[in-house]
């Protein structure tokens, strides 16, 4: 029977994507909890100004490195998170081929880690599993609607992937795993030019530009705000037994990307134009989690409503966006040909 370090209240915990969105909240959570963490970014879409906060945390450590290269740790590890890939579709295109190896090599890194330190390890998938599903909502025993070979399979494909690495050595009882399938998350510190369809329109809402709706915007969306998704991850990193199934974790309610905007627009004291765009390849045109498993496996189901986390987000980026770094997508030396321009904005 696989045995994992557990020494009490306070863990160590390593957050691979740390200095992300959704993994720097995660670290606030842990460190507010009392657990040590050690946070690993390759900044190649996290960003300093996430963590800067917790710098001088005494329990808090920061590690510049990409986990597609071997790493370490000289001290015992309880728990490893991997929120380590770029999530929205013009970040994880601008590479694709990195995008694929930081979720099959990288993620065979962190389980190598894992192994070595007898650590729990959670793996951040993705609702892009189901690619444009033919079922709906999506339940976790779904199988896919996935191109392998079309402009988001570095990602689709790379998740899935990164799911049968994980599946394989807890089966192999190597690893205590557990694996999220994200849906699409927003909230403060999302980067202001991501590509996600939040950040996207309350950017363009608050810089008076039309917003950019792809598509005839009847497509629909499940919109969780982060801090919902935190507490989601952590009770499944928490949970006993290992339930050994892939969990959903979003916000089944379903909206479609018209009504997200006009919820912005309904917000943001600035009158906009819509400007409607061609719907990218492969964007998926129904997405919606059942949460069941979540609910009955981890007693968790999301509170906070969209209306309510919007407006927490809008003014989180009316405080920010000037003063934010600008910071691109992906440096030239990452960027291939005009993939990233043709990306839909539908992000995890």
């Amino acid at each position: 029977m696989l045995q994992v370090n557990r020494r009490g209240k306070g863990k160590t915990v390593l957050v691979a994507g740390g200095a992300g969105f959704v993994g720097s909240h995660l670290c606030d959570a842990l460190l507010g909890r009392g657990d040590t963490v050690i946070c690993v970014d390759s900044y190649i879409t996290g960003s300093r100004d996430n963590v800067r906060p917790l710098m001088n945390h005494p329990s808090f450590r920061l590690i510049e490195q990409d986990i597609c290269k071997f790493i370490e740790i000289g001290e015992p590890l309880d728990q490893i998170y991997n929120l380590a890939c770029a999530a929205s579709p013009p970040q994880y295109q601008a590479d694709p081929v990195h995008t694929m190896m930081t979720c099959v090599a990288g993620t065979g890194n962190l389980l190598a880690l894992a192994e070595r330190h007898r650590a729990a390890f959670l793996q951040a998938s993705t609702s892009e599993v189901y690619g444009d599903p033919a079922e709906h909502p999506q339940k976790e025993d779904y199988r896919g609607n996935v191109s392998c070979t079309g402009p988001r399979a570095c990602y689709d494909e790379g998740k899935r992937a990164a799911e049968a690495l994980c599946f394989d050595m807890l089966r192999g009882g190597r690893v205590d795993v557990r694996v999220a399938r994200i849906f699409n998350t927003y909230g403060p510190r999302m980067q202001a030019n991501d590509g996600r369809i939040v950040s996207n329109l309350i950017v363009q809402a608050l810089s008076g530009k039309p917003l950019t709706i792809y598509g005839s915007g009847m497509q629909t969306r499940s919109f969780c705000y982060v801090s919902d998704l935190v507490g989601g991850l952590m009770a499944l990193m928490d949970v006993r037994p290992n339930p050994g199934v892939p969990v959903n974790l979003g916000n089944p309610g379903e909206f479609t990307i018209n009504e997200l905007a006009q919820m912005i627009r309904s917000m943001v004291p600035v009158r906009t134009a819509v400007a409607y765009r061609p719907l990218p390849k492969d964007d998926p045109q129904r997405r919606r989690p059942d949460i069941s498993r979540a609910s009955e496996l981890l007693d968790w189901q999301p509170t906070v409503p969209l209306a309510e986390g919007l407006r927490s987000t809008i003014d989180w980026f009316a405080a920010n966006l000037d003063d934010r770094p600008r910071k691109r997508v992906a440096s030239p030396r990452r960027h291939r040909g005009a993939a990233a321009s043709q990306a839909a904005p539908f992000d995890n």
